[in-house]
């Protein structure tokens, strides 16, 4: 019988687009003023395929704030 195991979500930064399990490759950062102090940054992740999708759709509606490559987020104490 062979095991298959589930990967680590927390270890793995993986795209944010709907059913896409690409690593990701970009931080799409974003706030929604209006529920969001000016200062707070949500962050969707984005594969190469999907950045330009999450960034329009973002910018469309006045949330995109910056993009900036995965190695420049900062990670969240575990």
């Amino acid at each position: 019988m062979t095991e298959t195991t589930s990967p680590d979500p927390v270890g793995e930064l993986v795209c944010s687009a709907r059913r896409c399990r690409a690593e990701a490759a970009w931080g799409v950062l974003w706030n929604n003023p209006k529920i969001h102090t000016p200062e707070r940054r949500k962050v969707w992740l984005a594969c190469a395929a999907h950045r330009e999708y999450l960034e329009d759709y973002l910018r469309v509606r006045g949330f995109l704030r910056a993009v900036v490559p995965v190695g420049q987020l900062e990670r969240a104490a575990q």
